[in-house]
């Protein structure tokens, strides 16, 4: 699960500042690199965020159960 956890983790960022380009610059990076967002590529890179977002909604579980010092 750990490789999963890092994949999802990984992906979850690159969305992120993919976000933070298109809020600030109006430019999408994923759409620029894999020839536009109807490009197929471009939607796979969409789809697994989005469900590297769904995935990562288990860290909520882990991190209020671990104990804080």
């Amino acid at each position: 699960m750990k490789t999963l956890d890092n994949i999802a983790l990984t992906l979850l960022i690159v969305g992120g500042l993919n976000w933070l380009l298109v809020g600030l610059f109006k430019f999408d990076l994923v759409a620029m690199l894999f020839g536009g967002q109807a490009a197929i590529i471009s939607r796979i890179v969409y789809v697994l965020v989005g469900l590297s977002a769904i995935y990562c909604i288990k860290l909520f579980a882990i991190v209020n159960t671990t104990p804080h010092q």
